[in-house]
């Protein structure tokens, strides 16, 4: 794997970080996780912006523009060959003494892995199970891409394959959250449903984007807090990410659902094909 690491092309192997990084001491350190069609990365703008809200609130100074790092991803295209890959654009605080910065991080180390995307079908269903582990709430209003994936990490413990299943987290109040490593809709009366950012989930970027895109085809949609028996009593569950895109649920434990033969989710799925393909 060939990645870049401030300013230089290095193979993964040979990249290097201070253990006094506060990235490692404090978990100082943003992401964002995206993939390339035919070379261009699906909302860029968006995931940019969600990166520098994250930093700023922690004072962290990205040194290079948005157009650098676009580049960085298709350079990193172009030397495997043209083929579009699965990128991690990550920011950590840099390295500095033992000792809470007072002031703000300028010494960032700023790194962009690329590995190859997983060869899956579109519309391949999972199943999913509700989490024992409840979702812990995020340190500062909206919940950010940062190194604190304790969290996700104790989810997915208690799974068997993130390949072929999705874990649901609830709340500590009982309300459902998100999956571990998406965010979740269902259906119901032909109402498109989603756990409110109040809830303290992730405002993934392809969530947003099926929020306005459903709209915009007529499909109504209801954010708020729900318990696991709105889940239950729906016909059609999907989750989001940026990587696998919109993927269908055939069965949440016990409860079978429509998985990708879902009239709301196959409506969807086909605009986001469309739009992603003709970008």
């Amino acid at each position: 794997m060939l990645c870049w690491m401030n300013g230089d092309y290095v193979a993964a192997q040979d990249l290097r970080i201070s253990p006094f990084d506060h990235g490692f001491l404090y978990g100082l350190g943003f992401f964002e996780t995206f993939r390339t069609y035919k070379g261009k990365v699906f909302c860029w703008e968006a995931h940019m912006e969600r990166l520098q809200t994250a930093l700023s609130q922690y004072r962290i100074r990205l040194p290079y523009t948005e157009d650098d790092l676009l580049k960085v991803v298709q350079q990193l295209n172009e030397q495997a060959n043209g083929q579009d890959g699965y990128f991690r654009l990550n920011v950590s605080a840099g390295e500095h003494s033992i000792g809470l910065q007072p002031t703000e991080y300028r010494h960032t180390n700023v790194i962009v892995f690329r590995k190859e995307l997983h060869d899956t079908p579109r519309g391949m269903e999972k199943n999913a199970q509700w989490l024992v582990t409840p979702r812990n709430t995020p340190e500062k209003g909206l919940r950010v891409k940062s190194h604190h994936y304790g969290n996700n990490v104790l989810g997915r413990f208690e799974m068997s394959s993130l390949a072929q299943q999705e874990g649901f987290f609830l709340t500590e109040d009982g309300y459902v959250a998100e999956g571990i490593t998406s965010n979740i809709f269902w259906v119901k009366n032909d109402i498109l449903y989603t756990p409110s950012l109040e809830t303290g989930i992730l405002p993934g970027i392809i969530r947003a984007w099926v929020i306005e895109r459903a709209q915009s085809l007529g499909i109504k949609v209801m954010e708020g807090f729900y318990t696991k028996a709105d889940v239950e009593q729906s016909l059609e569950c999907f989750i989001t990410n940026s990587v696998q895109e919109l993927v269908p649920i055939r069965k949440l434990e016990n409860k079978k659902l429509l998985g990708n033969e879902g009239p709301v989710y196959s409506c969807l799925h086909e605009a986001f094909v469309n739009e992603v393909e003709q970008e």
